[in-house]
């Protein structure tokens, strides 16, 4: 499992609540072609999202405020993909959680690197009792590009498609 998103300009953003079928087309291209390829996505933190909610929120599966929504928040759109439906958020809800990305800096995520409660909490992938090893090549540098990703859509008034695939 990993999760991919998607910047999306305002009007692309009410073209999908207007129709959610194009959530679909947004993730996967064009299904109809064969030589179709899968739109590349302008996040992807690979196997790495699940450790980042857990050190964002705290919980497994909750959602906070600001940041803490940064990776399941949003509102489910379209079909279940098989890890369950897509999440929109609003350029509003985007511009908040840049915000509280911003305010959190990578010292503060490793002051809350717990592998042991993750282990416990079964936070995904099961690579904790690797340590700060874990953090530093695999948790720092997403939450680095998860910023980014944010901070670039929160630029360019843009709502934020999510997905796990």
């Amino acid at each position: 499992m990993e999760l991919i998103g998607h910047r999306l300009s305002v009007e692309q953003w009410r073209a999908m609540l207007d129709d959610p079928a194009v959530v679909e087309t947004v993730i996967f291209g064009d299904l109809d072609d064969d030589d179709a390829e899968m739109p590349e996505p302008d996040l992807d933190l690979d196997k790495s999202w699940h450790g980042l909610h857990y050190l964002l929120t705290g919980t497994a599966w909750e959602v906070g405020p600001g940041a803490g929504a940064a990776i399941l928040g949003g509102d489910e759109i379209g079909d279940d993909g098989g890890y369950g439906p897509a999440r929109v958020l609003s350029p509003e809800a985007v511009r908040s959680i840049d915000a509280g990305l911003a305010a959190i800096d990578p010292a503060t995520l490793r002051e809350r690197f717990d592998p042991a409660a993750m282990t416990t909490a079964e936070i995904y992938p099961a690579i904790w009792s690797g340590g700060e090893e874990a953090f530093d090549s695999f948790l720092a540098p997403r939450f680095q590009e998860l910023r980014e990703f944010y901070r670039t859509a929160a630029a360019e008034d843009a709502a934020v498609l999510l997905a796990i695939t």
